[in-house]
């Protein structure tokens, strides 16, 4: 029997390969949906059964022989045979069954003869199809006969080009590349009804705020540790969200919201991405990054959109409507969101299966981005050229598509996170509870107390040290026996410990993270390491490839003086100490002075629910990447209408002209504009501050203008346009004026001492440096 199956399992493998050419689509690493075109030809395939059949036949002889003489040998044995008669009778069966065979495979053969010449036949009309359909010349659509080329070569690479359709004619190239991508004009044969204007679409529905979270906790699924902390940490935060809420409702007096669909990716979750983050929730892995998807997640929920939340690739694949195959068509039918919220992992994902769709969507989409990119990095074609290509960067994106953690560059969107808030009870407690001489460390991982050992030494002459480093069965032998260890802490614990202590000591690292806030919200001082020289990409490997400079130089290195320049810049003293950690005089005289100062409970107002809602608001109403792009600026010509500005009345800058007579829906509102021009060590963004303001990148197209620099009195014997990142600016020393030739990179970073440059400032709300007075 093995054997019969055997042969059966030959001839099907043979069958298979003498048809495959012709039928196969199961080739490896295809799909279903791709069919082949390399035609095995008739002669070969008939040739292929004729010797399936020959071999057949002469092993069906040879059985017969051996069979024979097995017989024979056994009648001379006579009654010594040891097995009865009837052993023959499974080699008559056996015959049988090869006999059958060779009949299938006749059968086979004469039908597979059918199949062929209808198929040379089939060939010949499809050829006469091909024949019928030419490439258009129409200079309207110039790529089309490269993209005939490309598909003739190459349209079996992926298998979505035959799931719309193709099948290897010229015919369905062209229909193709006119119905489903654009590169051809639309071909006049095929059928296509008489345009009917449409209806008007039905009223959108209204955003309302919500007064539950419990759909939001369905939303987000279950099945990661990750999912698990932030959906805790949503309910934690329950009542303040709603609080916030009713607020901002009472803020907004019934104004009218129209409900978004929107799609929250969370790239870094999935299993595509190696999902790092999972499986460290529960030892003390690094949480910023899940504090703020939870708080993003709240924020939206409660403003009423509608919400997707994926954390796989397949989900993202299903909600996009992404064809089977490998990625190279667009999406089956039009985007069904108005906006997605993903990080880097989800973007590089969404384009690797969107197709072109991912360049007709991608003004949706906004980028949850820890640490910011900034403009010379996003460019791909600057970037290359001047060598700030790193991991992430070169999307080609608005900079402000992108949104960070902090404040720290206003390229970007500020989207930040929220600290639990305190009621006057709860900061009357705290007061009263507070230990002077108790000092908690941030750090949860043991390999951030390595070589901390001397200001270890110096700070506990004075406090008593607390740690939450993760540990499993023994003390992690790089915390002094002297502090008192409590392990991993749940949240509530941890904020338990920050209301009694005095101090919340930072060792260096990590940078820029959520607890420091925290400690201070919950009245603690916050004591942090200056970095002399700053942390950078040349000398930490924590930095390498992130795409920003941080406001270095014109030269693109990433710098950050401390380890929570927010806490350093935006909060400072009394709140926030940041010393030299190498001095030890300073060091401990920091020590005793913060012993004897007494601090309230503090949280800026862009850090609270309240305040993160406000500016989610703003954005979501106001900022439109898809209809308010700039062309390139090529030309002093192409700028019109004349410049609107005027000088101030003490003549020091320009603002915005009551006079001009015209204002453009901008957003922040143009009332809101100041230009200033920088000195040659400082950037837009430190120039802005000097002068109380915050540098806004969207105001650069009003200024990029040879007549501005004329209004600021600034002699300029040539204008050029250029692309970089640090233009509009002027070489005094040459009076050479340089504008900007891309938009993209317009930017608040980046200085050169060659250069000052034309800065565009703005006022800001107090408390919420990301919107203007009057930009609610």
């Amino acid at each position: 029997r093995i054997f019969v199956l055997g042969i059966g399992f030959f001839t099907l493998c043979f069958l298979m390969t003498s048809l495959g050419g012709q039928f196969s689509a199961k080739r490896l690493g295809d799909s279903p949906f791709t069919i082949r075109t390399e035609v095995m030809g008739a002669l070969e395939s008939r040739g292929v059964l004729r010797r399936m059949s020959d071999m057949l036949e002469m092993l069906m002889k040879r059985m017969d022989i051996l069979a024979r003489l097995e017989n024979s040998t056994d009648f001379h044995k006579g009654d010594e045979a040891r097995f009865p008669l009837d052993r023959f009778q499974p080699a008559a069966g056996l015959m049988e069954r090869i006999q059958a065979i060779a009949q299938n495979v006749s059968d086979i053969a004469i039908k597979v003869d059918q199949i062929l010449r209808n198929s040379l036949l089939n060939g010949k009309v499809m050829e006469g199809r091909r024949d019928q359909c030419e490439v258009p010349r129409d200079p309207k659509y110039p790529d089309c006969a490269g993209k005939v080329e490309w598909m003739r070569a190459r349209w079996t690479s992926d298998p979505c080009y035959a799931f719309f359709g193709v099948d290897g004619t010229e015919c369905s190239f062209l229909i193709y590349l006119s119905e489903v991508e654009w590169f051809c004009p639309p071909l006049p044969w095929r059928n296509r009804t008489v345009a009917v204007p449409s209806p008007p679409p039905p009223p959108r529905a209204q955003a309302v705020f919500r007064r539950d979270l419990a759909r939001l906790l369905e939303l987000i699924g279950t099945g990661k540790e990750s999912l698990s902390f932030m959906k805790k940490r949503i309910r934690h935060l329950a009542q303040q969200w709603l609080r916030a809420a009713r607020r901002l409702e009472q803020k907004l007096a019934g104004r009218q919201r129209d409900q978004k669909h929107i799609l929250i990716h969370i790239g870094f979750l999935t299993e595509e991405s190696g999902d790092v983050f999972s499986p460290r929730v529960l030892k003390g892995g690094p949480l910023g990054e899940m504090v703020q998807w939870a708080d993003i997640l709240a924020a939206l929920f409660m403003l009423g959109h509608s919400l997707r939340v994926t954390v796989s690739l397949k989900e993202l694949q299903s909600h996009l409507g992404v064809p089977p195959g490998r990625g190279n068509c667009p999406l089956t039918s039009p985007l069904p969101f108005d906006l997605i919220y993903t990080d880097y992992h989800g973007l590089q994902q969404m384009k690797q299966h969107m197709g072109l769709s991912f360049k007709k969507y991608r003004c949706r989409v906004r980028v949850i981005d820890t640490f910011g990119t900034e403009p010379a990095y996003n460019h791909e074609e600057y970037a290359t050229l001047r060598g700030y290509r790193t991991n992430w960067g070169y999307w080609n994106l608005q900079p402000t598509q992108f949104m960070t953690m902090f404040p720290h560059t206003p390229d970007n969107s500020f989207m930040g996170f929220v600290s639990e808030e305190l009621n006057q009870t709860e900061r009357q407690l705290i007061k009263a509870n507070k230990v002077s001489s108790m000092a908690v460390v941030y750090g949860k991982e043991a390999s951030i107390w390595k070589g901390k050992e001397k200001f270890l030494a110096i700070l506990n002459k004075y406090m008593e040290i607390h740690g939450t480093v993760y540990y499993e069965t023994q003390r992690p032998p790089e915390v002094p026996a002297f502090v008192k260890n409590h392990g991993l802490l749940p949240q509530h614990e941890f904020q338990q410990l920050l209301r009694k202590a005095k101090l919340f000591i930072g060792f260096g690292f990590p940078y820029e993270g959520p607890a420091p806030l925290e400690a201070i919200a919950n009245g603690c001082v916050f004591l942090q390491a200056r970095f002399n020289p700053p942390h950078s990409s040349l000398n930490h490997e924590f930095f390498r490839g992130k795409p920003t400079s941080r406001e270095a130089t014109g030269t693109a290195v990433f710098q950050v003086s401390s380890q929570h320049p927010y806490a350093e810049d935006f909060i400072g003293k009394p709140h926030v100490w940041t010393v030299d950690y190498n001095n030890s005089e300073e060091f401990e005289a920091a020590i005793k002075t913060i012993m004897r100062t007494q601090v309230d409970p503090y949280l800026p107002y862009e850090y609270t629910c309240e305040g993160m809602l406000e500016r989610i608001h703003a954005y979501i109403q106001h900022q439109d990447f898809c209809t308010t792009s700039s062309p390139k600026t090529k030309s002093p010509a192409m700028q019109s209408p004349p410049s609107p500005l005027a000088l101030s009345p003490n003549s020091t800058h320009l603002v915005w002209s009551p006079s001009a007579g015209w204002a453009p829906q901008a957003w922040p509102p143009v009332a809101s504009l100041q230009v200033w021009v920088s000195e040659p060590q400082h950037t837009c963004t430190e120039t802005c501050r000097r002068h109380g303001l915050v540098c806004e990148p969207t105001f650069f197209r009003f200024l990029n203008k040879e007549e501005v620099f004329l209004q600021l009195s600034i002699t300029c014997d040539s204008t050029e346009y250029e692309m970089n990142h640090l233009y509009p600016a002027v070489a005094e020393n040459v009076h050479e004026c340089y504008l900007q030739k891309e938009p993209l990179l317009f930017s608040c970073a980046g200085y050169n001492t060659k250069y000052r440059r034309l800065c565009p400032c703005r006022d800001f709300r107090q408390g919420q440096v990301a919107l203007c007075r009057d930009c609610m």
